[in-house]
């Protein structure tokens, strides 16, 4: 038994590491989410800034954006052009996925701090690519409303897991020359 242990020790720390920093840090936002609702920043906080900074950026691509708190639900109303078209909830605003990639990164833990400054940069890059997104969904549900169900289901979900996906591509890729040296 203490040889098989052995044998896989690798893939235990990185399961071990990895299911245990997305937990807690999972439990974290969790309670920032139940703990932190605010009337001013609604529905919390960081929902509200993507919701204010999407709106930014459908501005600067030359259409009329607007969020406005949702009067039923949790959630910030998109509009383009006056149109309304989106929710943004919870779920969009990132953290989760930069949750993901943080435990990903902390299960191949190399040194502290090109480890802490590849996080960093990589939440950076995560949150920045989810405004962008939702700013080109929003205009495309605008444009291209026959596509709504493709942009929402298929494109929406790329562009995020793929930019975590690239960057997990990358850190391995920085680890595993780590390791060798």
């Amino acid at each position: 038994m203490l040889q098989l242990f052995r044998k896989y020790s690798s893939v235990l720390r990185f399961m071990f590491m990895f299911l245990g920093s997305y937990f807690v840090f999972s439990m974290f936002y969790n309670a920032y989410l139940k703990f932190f609702r605010s009337d001013k920043y609604f529905p919390d906080y960081i929902t509200h800034l993507v919701g204010i900074q999407s709106e930014a950026l459908i501005d600067s691509f030359g259409f009329h954006g607007a969020v406005l708190p949702h009067k039923t639900e949790l959630s910030m109303k998109l509009f383009v052009n006056n149109i309304y078209l989106a929710r943004i909830v919870e779920g969009c605003n990132s953290v989760s996925i930069i949750i993901l990639f943080t435990a990903f990164i902390l299960s191949f833990f190399g040194k502290p701090k090109p480890s802490f400054l590849f996080i960093l940069a990589g939440s950076v890059i995560i949150y920045a690519m989810n405004v962008v997104r939702i700013a080109l969904l929003s205009i495309g549900l605008y444009k291209l409303p026959q596509y709504t169900n493709f942009l929402h289901s298929i494109m929406f979900p790329l562009i995020i897991y793929g930019t975590v996906f690239i960057l997990w591509l990358i850190w391995v890729r920085i680890y595993s020359k780590a390791a060798r040296a």
